[in-house]
């Protein structure tokens, strides 16, 4: 029991919201704040880290002048470009035999990166605020080159250490320079000041498909199927370079201007070659062996894609409760109550996500991911298109034009000033990489 105690005391404010509006979207984000400060977050996450383990000119970022189509508000199918026009550099993946050639070819968008100068806080119009959070915020900014619209993770400097986020802030950024996926937020570069670190971001206008599936309590088959299968992908690709997410839930999946997902906020996110053992996630999504404290692996992932697909088809997880110490209980118990309503085929699949036998678990066996895009639930799904964006999404959220965060919560602005470098910076040795 003192083991439940201690995670308790680690998971502060976590609630599954039942409410459901009647009106227009409006989503509130937690997309590029660390978990456990947001404001206003749906559901919190928990952590205890004990692991032991010259200016660019924006248009370098994509020189494609074509834009997102103004307004989308009907699930017509739409050109595959993100809002701010990044994903057309992303290079198509070759066709090969079904399903084998899912996992993204990175490489030429990494290499851009790579040989792109840094960015400075100079580049940017700072317009509205998007979250916030105890030690940051996230702003909308435009490109003063290439006009694009992306997202400014603002980060104090003072505040990630006091917090004891400087292993996360700086894990964090190292992944996802390293990644590059059409179903992730990518990240396009970073700098800093005296005070403040600046991650810049995809800007993703859609929201979270948290709002969306609570307004409309449960998702069809195949809708969930649909998104079920992006996130298939995605963690395929970061399993591939062995980086486990660690915290897949509603929340974190945004949605493009073309109702495509991408999977957000990396803060829990680690290069994991065999096994760790730090306790973080959101509670509904643990895995038994995480509650355990017993060495985890990409397992964990796959655990929490059945939790997902069980969310969106019932509009509640599998296992909930507002008492911690019963919640890990229920999924250590592992007993289910199915509705009766669940495609057959889901429930086998689930079952085999959702065991706490890793010998058993799907996405953990031999042919990792492929048992998952084999089993007949995602029968005539075609991964090759989904992966080039081919598949036209059931959703489309209502797009006003280039910039629009109508999707967005208001936040009151900071009058801080950015780009500051005058003064003392005791805390750069921490943040070297910046």
């Amino acid at each position: 029991m003192s083991f439940f105690n201690k995670i308790i005391d680690k998971a502060k404010h976590h609630h599954h919201h039942e409410h459901v509006d009647n009106h227009t979207p409006t989503v509130t984000t937690t997309h590029t704040i660390e978990k456990d400060t947001v404001d206003n977050a749906s559901r919190m996450s928990i952590d205890k880290p004990n692991d032991k383990d010259a200016s660019v000119d924006d248009h370098d970022m994509d020189t494609d002048s074509t834009k997102t189509p103004s307004s989308v508000t009907t699930p017509t199918p739409t050109k595959h470009l993100s809002s701010n026009g990044i994903d057309e550099k992303l290079p198509t993946q070759s066709s090969k035999a079904a399903h084998n050639a899912t996992v993204f070819n990175d490489q030429i968008i990494l290499q851009q990166r790579q040989n792109r100068p840094k960015l400075k806080l100079g580049d940017f119009h700072i317009l509205r605020t998007l979250g916030t959070g105890s030690f940051g915020r996230v702003h909308l900014v435009q490109s003063r080159v290439n006009v694009r619209y992306y997202a400014i993770k603002v980060l104090k400097k003072t505040e990630v250490v006091r917090l004891k986020q400087v292993e996360h802030t700086n894990n964090e950024k190292n992944i996802l320079e390293s990644v590059a996926h059409p179903f992730l937020v990518n990240m396009w570069g970073t700098f800093q000041d005296k005070v403040n670190l600046y991650m810049v971001m995809d800007y993703v206008p859609g929201g979270e498909l948290f709002s969306i599936l609570r307004r409309s309590q449960r998702f069809p088959d195949h809708v969930a199927k649909f998104y079920a299968a992006e996130v298939v992908l995605a963690l395929e690709y970061l399993h591939s370079k062995d980086i486990i997410y660690r915290d897949l839930k509603p929340e974190n999946l945004l949605l493009d201007a073309q109702g495509h997902i991408k999977i957000t906020d990396f803060g829990f996110a680690k290069h994991v070659p065999d096994i760790t053992w730090t306790l973080c996630g959101t509670p509904d999504y643990l895995a038994p062996e995480v509650i355990q404290s017993r060495g985890y692996g990409k397992a964990v992932d796959w655990w929490s894609l059945g939790i997902l697909i069980f969310e969106m088809l019932a509009g509640h997880p599998p296992f909930f409760d507002e008492d911690h110490l019963k919640l890990y209980e229920k999924i250590l118990a592992g007993r289910i109550k199915w509705p009766s309503y669940f495609d057959p085929n889901a429930k086998d699949l689930l079952k085999r996500l959702l065991t706490p036998d890793l010998s058993k678990r799907y996405g953990n066996l031999r042919n990792g991911a492929e048992d998952v895009k084999r089993h007949p639930w995602f029968e005539g799904v075609d991964f090759n298109r989904l992966l080039a964006r081919q598949q036209r999404p059931p959703y489309v959220p209502s797009i006003r034009g280039d910039g629009d965060a109508s999707h967005f919560d208001r936040y009151p602005e900071s009058n801080e000033q950015y780009g500051v470098n005058d003064g003392p910076d005791p805390y750069h040795h921490f943040f070297t990489e910046f």
